[in-house]
Formats: structure tokens, C-alpha cells, sequence
């Protein structure tokens, strides 16, 4: 088990509200012997396991995004849909990835952030009505290997 305080540890953050892949990332955070925190503004159940910790936080706006923000790093992974989320941690150093296992990269945030906006304003204008599409077993697989490489590749890089 890697320690979850050393600089040089790789640590899950996981954005739990609504998020459709925690259990793939315990599989994963366990058979690398990593820490994962599992950030919500309410209680989630969990396994029992020493490596899984479950953080609480208040129900202000953002206080989950807020948390995670604070403490990404090189060497964090954090599992997260939020783009604005995802911007604050990439430019933090960490590796980020969507549930669908789609890397958000410094590259191509600043796309992902003009997208997310352009289709907020249009949802607020009436002019989309529907949602995304339905989360689906090809994302799941996408996604755990999407974290199993993350790892691999951080591992690499000196990580552990």
C-alpha cells in the first residue's frame, strides 16, 4: 500500500456524487495498493477497507470540487466529470479522467471548458433539452483501462 502522505505516493481522488465508476476504481486502487479518497457533501456507503476513506464535506457549492482542488499533485488521479473541476486539477499536475475514461489533458481543456459553457448557455436559452447520453458498459470498460494505463504510466515515471 502506497503511503497516501508521501509526495512521490499515487492517490485516487474520486468526485463520488453521481459518479458511475467507484467500484472500477476500487478494483484498480486495489490491486495496485493505492489510497483512494472518495469526496462527497454526503455519506456514501463504502467498502471496508483500510485503503478507501471517505471524505465528508459541507454542502456549500463546490465544497467536494474545493477539496479535491487543494490536494491535486503529480502523482494524484482524480475521476471526475466536472470540467471546471478537471481544469483546476490538470493545472494542479494531476491526471484526470472522466468516468467514460476520457483523459482531460492540458491540451485540450480549455476545449472542454468553451464546449461545456457553449452548452450551458444553450440549455439556459431552451435550445437543448436533453442531457448526455446514457452511461453505458463500453464506458465502463473504456474507463478501467483508461486508469489501469494512468497508473502503469505514472508507476513508470516514478510514482508509486
Amino acid at each position: 500500500m502506497s503511503d497516501p502522505g508521501s509526495d512521490r505516493s499515487i492517490v485516487v481522488h474520486i468526485d463520488a456524487d453521481a459518479c458511475p465508476v467507484k467500484d472500477e476504481t476500487y478494483r484498480v486502487a486495489g490491486r495496485y495498493g493505492l489510497h483512494v479518497y472518495v469526496v462527497a457533501n454526503s455519506f456514501i456507503s463504502l467498502p471496508r477497507e483500510p485503503w478507501i476513506e471517505r471524505v465528508v464535506v459541507s454542502d456549500r457549492f463546490d465544497a467536494a470540487d474545493d477539496w479535491i482542488a487543494e490536494r491535486a499533485r503529480p502523482g494524484a488521479v482524480v475521476v471526475t466529470s466536472d470540467v471546471p473541476l478537471a481544469s483546476r486539477c490538470v493545472k494542479a499536475g494531476a491526471e484526470v479522467l472522466a468516468p467514460t475514461g476520457k483523459p482531460f489533458s492540458e491540451s485540450g481543456i480549455g476545449l472542454a471548458l468553451a464546449t461545456r459553457n457553449l452548452m450551458q448557455d444553450l440549455r439556459e436559452a431552451g435550445a437543448v433539452t436533453g442531457g448526455p447520453r446514457p452511461f453505458s458498459a463500453r464506458d465502463r470498460s473504456a474507463f478501467l483501462g483508461a486508469l489501469d494505463r494512468t497508473v502503469m504510466r505514472l508507476k513508470r515515471g516514478g510514482f508509486g
